[in-house]
């Protein structure tokens, strides 16, 4: 079975609770050229927050996740693709490797497996806001990390591996070293990139990119240029 994601090199990540950049809109940020738009937030996010973002690009002929931060902001619509659902290999508290999930199945009513996936998180920036919730420990050495990816794809089934250094640029080593270990899962990478070479240099070790800070602080010209960067990087 063919996964939507294994033809992507660029999801654009929306936080439900930021701002764009004034006077541009989520139309906008839907005709950036990227494959995915991914819904997700870490703090102080709601149904509420997350359905406005849903309604406004909704009507884009680009594919729409959400990427709940916790059970109670998940969105039931139609017009979502999907859900990819973070559970934190490195996490010290297993709430959040598990326990969440277990919590969503038992509260949902009729969940929608065929549009629900996780994502094996390796959360490697310990400033960043998603460590801090999870408690994730992100003194990892590249081995480390390469075991991770394989435990999450080898052991677990993992479709999706994602090494996150959100806030930060990351270390191409262990970007490499995940990849290496891994065989037919995607590997995403998230942190830092704000610019087409960024874009162009990470894309030459993950198989898809995940900008997000990016279009809130600087805006959709700065997005685009990461989505050429990292497709001229996958065209070689």
């Amino acid at each position: 079975m063919t996964l939507p994601w294994e033809s992507w090199d660029h999801i654009l990540k929306i936080d439900p609770d930021k701002e764009l950049v004034d006077g541009e809109t989520f139309a906008d940020a839907c005709e950036t050229g990227t494959d995915a738009i991914e819904i997700g937030g870490t703090l102080d996010i709601t149904t509420e927050k997350m359905q406005r973002v849903v309604d406004a690009c909704a009507e884009y002929d680009v594919p729409l996740y959400q990427e709940p931060s916790n059970p109670a902001v998940v969105v039931d619509d139609d017009a979502l693709d999907g859900y990819l659902i973070p559970t934190v290999f490195n996490a010290s508290d297993s709430f959040w490797v598990t326990g969440a999930h277990k919590e969503w199945v038992r509260i949902e009513n009729g969940l929608d497996w065929g549009r629900t996936h996780t994502e094996a998180y390796i959360v490697l920036n310990p400033e960043a806001s998603v460590a801090q919730l999870t408690d994730a420990d992100c003194d990892q050495s590249t081995d480390d990390v390469a075991a991770w990816a394989a435990v999450a794809e080898k052991m677990f089934g993992q479709d999706i591996v994602y090494v996150e250094y959100s806030g930060m640029y990351g270390d191409t080593e262990k970007v490499q070293a995940a990849q290496d270990a891994l065989d037919d899962s995607t590997l995403f990478y998230g942190g830092g990139i704000r610019s087409y070479d960024a874009a162009y240099e990470m894309g030459q070790y993950a198989d898809v990119i995940v900008v997000g800070d990016l279009l809130h602080d600087e805006g959709v010209d700065a997005v685009r240029e990461t989505v050429e960067g990292v497709k001229d990087a996958h065209a070689e």
